[in-house]
């Protein structure tokens, strides 16, 4: 977060918090409203990634990354574990093909640029997010959500 926004942390949680108050670009509304809605399942939480990413957590395993190295502000990069619908999801015009390590536990990278309108998606982003949560979290959470 150190790029893009400061963090206040709640109740063990990082909360992003941008200099002007709103985020500035779509991309960063976005990851805010993701991330708040991430932070509603069970036992969550919000930190630091890979360097220089942001992620959140389910019991410290990983289950959503925002960002990527050298991203622009007015861009953004989500991957996400699509047990069910990762095959479906490469059809779509923002997702890159899975690779490697990846592509092998269902993972999907979703890019936005600049010119995509990542608030249209949304609603398909934040059902990925929960299946993501799903799927990483242990059996008896991940039913509390199902």
């Amino acid at each position: 977060m150190r790029d893009r926004a400061s963090a206040d942390k709640h109740d063990g949680r990082v909360t992003p918090r941008y200099p002007h108050g709103m985020p500035q670009t779509p991309h960063q509304r976005a990851e805010e409203q993701l991330t708040a809605y991430g932070l509603t399942f069970p036992e969550t939480s919000a930190g630091p990634g890979w360097i220089p990413t942001r992620a959140l957590y389910v019991r410290k395993k990983m289950f959503a990354v925002f960002g990527a190295r050298g991203e622009a502000l007015d861009a953004l990069t989500l991957l996400m574990k699509l047990p069910v619908s990762a095959e479906m999801a490469e059809a779509l015009y923002f997702v890159r093909p899975a690779r490697g390590w990846f592509k092998q536990h269902n993972w999907v990278t979703a890019h936005f640029a600049a010119d995509d309108d990542i608030l249209a998606e949304l609603d398909t982003l934040k059902g990925w997010l929960k299946q993501s949560y799903v799927a990483v979290a242990p059996k008896t959470l991940g039913r509390m959500v199902d």
